[in-house]
């Protein structure tokens, strides 16, 4: 059974996949409402279950948030077979050859103040 966690990174993903970029860890993660965790860890987990509950996702378009990739890894393959290029980053790693182009930026979320001003100008 796949947790909340995992179901809201699922989502996430499929939004990836529809905008075709990718997303480092801590991004996703703050968006589904959790902590990435020390060194990515608690979005490893959360991957390991998206990967075993939802094959068909791409799961490799989380990235870590160094936004490097091990060399010659499936993620590495995955996301040159998407188009998403990558150039050679230290000892064997790539890393993203445009970041600019290719993270996703997900607007801001309202704060709870912001969201009850105009039900207030209503009145």
């Amino acid at each position: 059974m796949a947790s909340t966690r995992a179901e809201e990174v699922a989502e996430l993903l499929w939004e990836l996949k529809r905008a075709a970029k990718v997303a480092k860890y801590s991004v996703i993660a703050k968006k589904a409402g959790f902590s990435a965790g020390a060194n990515g860890k608690a979005m490893d987990t959360c991957l390991k279950t998206v990967r075993r509950d939802w094959p068909h996702l791409q799961w490799w378009r989380a990235v870590a948030d160094t936004a490097l990739v091990v060399k010659d890894s499936e993620q590495a393959k995955k996301l040159a077979e998407a188009g998403i290029g990558l150039k050679a980053g230290k000892d064997d790693t790539m890393a993203l050859a445009a970041p600019d182009d290719v993270l996703m930026e997900w607007p801001e979320d309202p704060a709870p103040a912001e969201l009850a001003e105009p039900a207030a100008a209503a009145k």
